[in-house]
């Protein structure tokens, strides 16, 4: 079958982006060199194209009750105009996915999905809200989807909107007009930066994504794609579903147990298992590791004690254009989780040390 492209596809040609099939759709994997975009994104801007994201609308009286039943967080007490991170996860606690719940008005709320979960996402809630007096509408085709990143985002978009950016607060979202179109303008991101994301008409994303690029020109604003996406989020520390999160562990294991709101009111699909790994603890544990080598630990790589047995596995690991040697995310026994702690990790049968460290490995500084 064939992959769905977004409708700033003719925009990426015209760029001459690499493309790649990430879930279902045909997106820029880069459009010069990714080392050239991770650097933008971190000391100017990058501009992104995630319409491949997943949309689903809940509305009516009961929505934000259907919301508190089917995810872990308490959706309902997101005030209006506000964003919360949460998850969806299986009766055993597995994580489905991880989710931005947005509150758009009294009675809607939009949820936005990863890309290759949407469908899963959708029809989640849709059973899970049988029971409620809320209508669940998958609304991907009614968006795009673009982000602008990076410390000079603000600058950027300053002079093609009529809000007041310094007013945006961090997961907040607001309805208003960026180059003249209507869009929902949210403070979120997945890169570590400061930045916005920018839901708009499909009609007018060709529109919206010229104009920032425009105005991004005298700023070293670069369009980016998702090569340099993941080794900016790897640096932030931010889970990434498929390697960090899945249905074989629960948020706990993550380290984000904040996320499960085990003292809200009601039940909610999950609660009875998570409130018993809250108590017992976990067996292993997300963790960061650096690495003078720059021969990076890779997706799926052993990890090893000072024994040399296995204690784990490396999730996502990547040379970080930001810091200029090799870290790694990995889920190891909870023995060895202390930042300061020595292993290694089997990299094609060779044992490179690694050492332990706090997450996230990078963070702004403004």
């Amino acid at each position: 079958m064939e992959s769905r492209r977004t409708p700033l596809h003719a925009e990426h040609e015209a760029l001459g982006a690499m493309f790649t099939d990430f879930a279902g759709w045909r997106m820029p994997l880069r459009y010069d060199s990714e080392l050239a975009e991770h650097h933008a994104v971190r000391t100017s801007a990058g501009l992104f194209d995630l319409t491949h994201m997943g949309e689903i609308v809940l509305t009516g009286p009961e929505a934000g009750a259907a919301l508190d039943y089917a995810l872990v967080g308490h959706a309902s007490a997101i005030r209006l105009g506000r964003a919360r991170y949460t998850m969806i996860c299986e009766a055993d606690g597995g994580v489905i996915d991880d989710l931005i719940v947005y509150r758009t008005g009294e009675q809607e709320y939009l949820v936005v999905a990863n890309a290759s979960n949407a469908a899963v996402v959708r029809d989640a809630l849709v059973e899970r809200a049988k029971a409620f007096d809320t209508a669940v509408e998958d609304r991907s085709t009614d968006y795009a989807l673009l982000a602008v990143q990076g410390p000079k985002a603000t600058e950027i978009l300053a002079g093609l909107t009529p809000t007041e950016l310094a007013e945006v607060k961090y997961y907040a979202s607001y309805p208003t007009e960026v180059a003249g179109k209507s869009v929902l303008l949210a403070r979120t991101g997945y890169t570590g930066e400061d930045g916005f994301e920018l839901f708009v008409a499909p009609d007018d994303a060709a529109h919206v994504w010229q104009a920032l690029l425009e105005a991004g020109e005298p700023h070293d604003l670069k369009p980016a794609g998702l090569g340099c996406r993941d080794t900016l989020r790897l640096e932030a520390g931010m889970p990434l579903y498929g390697n960090e999160l899945g249905r074989d562990r629960t948020p706990f294991h993550a380290n984000l147990g904040r996320v499960v709101k085990l003292d809200k009111p009601g039940d909610f699909v999950g609660r009875e298992a998570l409130a018993a790994v809250a108590e017992q603890g976990v067996d292993r544990k997300l963790v960061g590791l650096k690495t003078t080598s720059r021969r990076a630990p890779r997706h799926g790589y052993p990890v090893l004690d000072a024994a040399g047995d296995p204690i784990g596995e490396i999730t996502s690991g990547a040379l970080s254009p930001t810091l200029g040697y090799s870290v790694a995310m990995a889920y190891v026994a909870v023995g060895e989780t202390e930042p300061g702690t020595r292993l290694s990790v089997d990299v094609r049968g060779r044992h490179e040390p690694v050492e332990v460290v706090a997450l996230p490995f990078y963070t702004r500084t403004s």
